[in-house]
């Protein structure tokens, strides 16, 4: 059986696993989990790998050998209770005679929202909750945000010259082949970019993620004045007026991340409604000397704040 401090290590190895699902698995949660047999030897993991495939809990399950015995599941999210795109997880998780489930937080989806905990209760299975609960809200906090809050989780992000400036007269890349490939790979973990219409009349920009290999994000071009005719049918075409408003209707498409990447006038309006979770700035070794200043880094929590 194992000891109550291995709770956090196993629960640790579930948040590892889940993090392998970033990207893939929006708009569900990162989730893994482990399941441990009476010994408290690791019998068998899993992990949510793709939005519409089985969830964590199911997959390491399913890969039990003949003649292992689970003893107690680890989960870093509440198992779900109802019929979605896959069965509940709960309803497994009895069938398969587990005694113990230890889990990291609970799930916020009104669908969830405790029936889960009260179904593996009710079954006579004993319930641990709220293991590394705050390294489990790091993981998933996107999702919190999206289910707690009601709008995506807001990362703006643009390139700055060593001086200050983000853009001149004159076409300038900033970024290194380095910050570029970090930059697609944050595409692929991200729902969705969002551009105002003069970025998009000036730099007909793809937002394509093309230099690392993940999901494509939703393209969103924000067009308050109404002057844009040609958007491509695969872009998502906003003419909301507020950022409160734009957020709403991202919230709507189920978008549950959102990066910002300007230009200026949309990155101040974001910076000035406070409604932004993440910043990120690619620095370039080149000064400038003059042209459109980038924004100053806006107040951010240190560890919310990135700069390469």
């Amino acid at each position: 059986m194992p000891e109550r401090h291995d709770d956090e290590r196993y629960m640790r190895r579930c948040l590892q696993l889940a993090a392998n699902g970033l990207g893939r698995v929006r708009p569900n949660p990162l989730v893994g989990c482990v399941v441990v047999d009476a010994d408290g030897c690791v019998v068998s993991e899993g992990l949510h790998q793709e939005y519409g495939r089985n969830h964590a809990e199911r997959n390491a399950l399913l890969r039990l050998a003949a003649g292992q015995r689970p003893d107690t599941l680890y989960v870093n999210l509440e198992p779900c209770s109802h019929h979605g795109k896959t069965p509940p997880c709960a309803d497994l998780i009895i069938e398969k005679g587990v005694r113990r489930v230890v889990c990291c937080n609970d799930d916020p989806n009104p669908l969830v929202a405790g029936r889960g905990f009260g179904k593996l209760e009710a079954a006579g299975i004993e319930v641990v909750r709220h293991v590394l609960q705050e390294e489990g809200r790091e993981l998933n906090r996107r999702f919190f945000t999206f289910m707690e809050q009601r709008r995506p989780y807001v990362i703006l992000k643009w390139a700055e010259s060593a001086d200050g400036y983000m853009a001149t007269d004159a076409p300038y890349w900033l970024s290194t082949q380095e910050q570029n490939r970090m930059n697609h790979r944050w595409r692929t973990e991200e729902a969705a970019i969002l551009v105002g219409s003069g970025t998009y009349l000036c730099d007909h920009p793809s937002l394509t993620a093309r230099h690392f290999l993940g999901p494509q994000p939703q393209p969103v071009v924000l067009d308050r004045r109404g002057r844009l005719t040609d958007v491509p049918g695969h872009w998502l075409h906003l003419r909301t007026q507020t950022v409160e408003a734009t957020l709403q209707a991202l919230f709507e498409q189920k978008i549950q991340s959102v990066i910002v990447e300007g230009g200026r006038q949309v990155l101040d309006a974001f910076i000035s409604s406070g409604l932004y979770d993440e910043v990120r700035v690619l620095r370039s070794l080149q000064r400038l000397g003059a042209g459109l200043k980038a924004p100053d880094v806006p107040p951010i929590s240190p560890d919310r704040l990135i700069i390469i």
